[in-house]
């Protein structure tokens, strides 16, 4: 498959990685924890870059933006999820800091990345 120039920006590389980790991570769970938060876990992971690359293909800054904010959106789902894993005792102290690490630059780049567009 063709690599589209969505998958060249750092951001987007970023929101592949964390969906990846994440993946690894619930795909060792139980199975009730894989059905409850595992698959929304994931679920938000995977919709960050989904929007990125959807919103990219758009065509047109305003619906780029647009996407990304939705993306941001999922950013801040996932971090909610995190948070009733890490609550829950269902992530390693190792986890939690490769995680933090990706999200610490997710981020803000995400936020620059939708400020670009406004131009």
């Amino acid at each position: 498959m063709a690599r589209s120039l969505f998958e060249n920006l750092e951001v987007y590389k970023l929101s592949e990685s964390l969906a990846d980790i994440v993946w690894e991570i619930v795909i060792e769970w139980e199975n009730f924890t894989k059905i409850t938060v595992g698959n929304q876990l994931v679920r938000a992971c995977d919709s960050i870059g989904a929007n990125i690359a959807e919103g990219f293909g758009r065509g047109s800054k305003i619906d780029n933006r647009r996407f990304v904010r939705i993306a941001r959106g999922s950013l801040f789902e996932t971090k909610h999820w995190l948070r009733r894993a890490v609550k829950r005792n269902l992530l390693t102290t190792q986890n939690i800091n490769t995680i933090k690490k990706i999200i610490d630059e997710l981020s803000p780049r995400l936020s620059a990345y939708i400020n670009s567009l406004v131009r």
